[in-house]
């Protein structure tokens, strides 16, 4: 694992900021990496990542804030690992804690299809091909042009309507109004290094390296991250309504290494051009790899933000935003006409130039660590430390 550490060395100068676990505390902290070390700069002032990205100038404030030495980025990062994790010693969590956790699906044409493949064929992976040669050759390649909304966009929807080809993803792919969903529940998501959950009913599943928005209660995005939007194309194609199922379980949410806070050096224009590759190695020696590319997403990232929160819809603590992807795997894994699957033990990576990298392991939902600390627990274990005023 010493080849696939949170930050790549080009990144060190940006502005990271994290949570860290802290077994002498029996609770998390918020730091930031500064020359090859992490800093626990939690505070009265910004006690949680949600009230430190709701500051005025969270950058310039994390840059000033001085802190307590946790120990070297590769340390943490090294014991972050959950399958030889030292558990006395502190180690890497997801960034984000109190802020709702939202989601865009079918921002991307590719992954917009795939979708409609799901729902096409019912779940069911053997039907996938022929469902796929099918839409593709009615629908053809033009369609990854159309904007969103469009009156382009609203002639094609009657076309298709007409063939009987009309689905609600293509509704929400090339419709005015983009799908926003909550991925997860406040503070589940799992971070750098640890265990990701698949669902043991699912038999067809797969990654889904994304770019997450790191947005304050006012609406401002401040920074990004990179995230793990683990998909059961099985369970989601059988229904739409059973989204939360697929979506929703213990482990299924990747998101980390760390915040990355919007400066002079890095903005929303490099979301927009951010190139994302993601690899699946196998514990059989089976390798996968794939790439999103941010330039190729349907909406603007800041359009789907508005879409997300507004006169409407308060998020009072803030949230994260997963963009979307464009990765949508259809290589057989094992036996013909299969497509891709996740096997357990499988080391899933997600990176970003700018971002790090993201690393997690397979596992059953089951058999993952359960998730025990939530909001009320944050709450008592900050009391304690004489975090909150």
């Amino acid at each position: 694992m010493s080849e696939k550490k949170p930050l790549h060395s080009d990144d060190l100068t940006g502005c990271f900021v994290g949570r860290v676990w802290r077994p002498d505390l029996d609770g998390p902290s918020i730091v930031v990496a500064r020359e090859g070390q992490l800093i626990d700069i939690t505070s009265p002032l910004a006690p949680t990542m949600s009230e430190l990205l709701a500051l005025d100038d969270p950058a310039g404030y994390v840059a000033e804030a001085d802190g307590t030495a946790l120990g070297s980025l590769d340390e943490i990062a090294g014991n972050s690992i959950a399958w030889q994790r030292t558990p006395d010693r502190p180690y890497l969590i997801a960034p984000n804690d109190l802020q709702a956790i939202k989601a865009a699906g079918v921002t991307f044409v590719t992954s917009m299809l795939e979708r409609v493949i799901e729902e096409q064929a019912g779940g069911k992976p053997e039907r996938a091909a022929s469902v796929r040669a099918e839409i593709t050759q009615t629908i053809g390649t033009e369609i990854g042009q159309l904007k969103p909304g469009s009156p382009e966009a609203a002639e094609l929807k009657a076309l298709l309507i007409s063939k009987g080809l009309w689905s609600q993803y293509l509704e929400v792919g090339i419709g005015p109004d983009a799908e926003v969903f909550t991925k997860s529940q406040v503070m589940s998501a799992v971070g750098y290094g640890a265990d990701i959950g698949v669902h043991p009913i699912s038999s067809w599943n797969n990654p889904e390296p994304e770019v997450v928005l790191a947005v304050s209660s006012s609406g401002e995005v401040v920074g990004a991250t990179l995230g793990n939007d683990v998909n059961l194309r099985d369970v989601e194609g059988r229904s739409a309504l059973l989204l939360g199922k697929a979506k929703d379980n213990n482990a299924s949410c990747a998101i980390g290494p760390f915040i990355r806070l919007f400066d002079d050096a890095f903005t929303i224009d490099h979301v927009r051009t951010a190139e994302l590759t993601l690899s699946v190695d196998g514990p059989d020696g089976y390798r996968l790899e794939g790439a999103s590319s941010m330039s190729e997403i349907s909406r603007d990232p800041l359009d789907l933000v508005s879409q997300t929160i507004g006169p409407h819809h308060d998020y009072p603590d803030g949230f994260v935003l997963f963009l979307g992807t464009l990765f949508a795997p259809v290589e057989d894994r094992d036996e013909e006409g299969q497509g891709f699957t996740h096997k357990m033990g499988d080391i899933v990576t997600v990176e970003a130039p700018g971002l790090g990298r993201l690393v997690n392991r397979v596992r059953r939902t089951d058999e993952c660590d359960r998730w025990t600390f939530g909001t009320r627990r944050l709450m008592q274990n900050l009391s304690q430390r004489g975090l909150l005023s």
